[in-house]
């Protein structure tokens, strides 16, 4: 990855969130290349952490995260899990829908969609972590 100019820059704005590691970056550039070029549902889809009903003529079920890349979620879900921790973002978002009554691990996977969301939007415009740049009210 290093050798490559593309892929270093792609690296070095993932590794600039704070508790991005080696290891998701590594993942999501080997697992996912599409990152950056995909639209926020396609790339949540594509890894495997968009809720899908589970519905069926009048009968609505839960929704269900299924398919994708299993290397990628599990991934995330270990870098979410740190992220609830470290970055204050995601630390914010977590703890507010624990508030709310959502279960801990539904709370986990919302945390893996936005922050690959966010990731998705990093790469794209290739634009480093800022902790300033955050919008107002997206903390919460």
């Amino acid at each position: 990855m290093r050798a490559s100019p593309v892929w270093r820059e792609k690296e070095e704005v993932l590794r600039s969130v704070p508790s991005v590691g080696s290891v998701l970056t590594t993942t999501l550039c080997a697992n996912l290349p599409e990152l950056g070029t995909l639209t926020h549902k396609e790339v949540v889809a594509l890894a495997g952490v968009a809720p899908f009903p589970r519905d069926s003529g009048t009968l609505k079920g839960r929704r269900v995260i299924w398919g994708g890349r299993a290397h990628v979620r599990a991934a995330l879900d270990m870098a979410a899990l740190v992220a609830t921790r470290r970055n204050p973002v995601i630390r914010t978002f977590y703890q507010r829908l624990c508030q709310a009554g959502k279960a801990k691990k539904l709370a986990l996977t919302a945390c893996m969609r936005k922050r690959l969301t966010i990731l998705n939007a990093m790469v794209k415009s290739r634009t480093p972590w800022r902790q300033d740049a955050i919008p107002v009210g997206a903390e919460a």
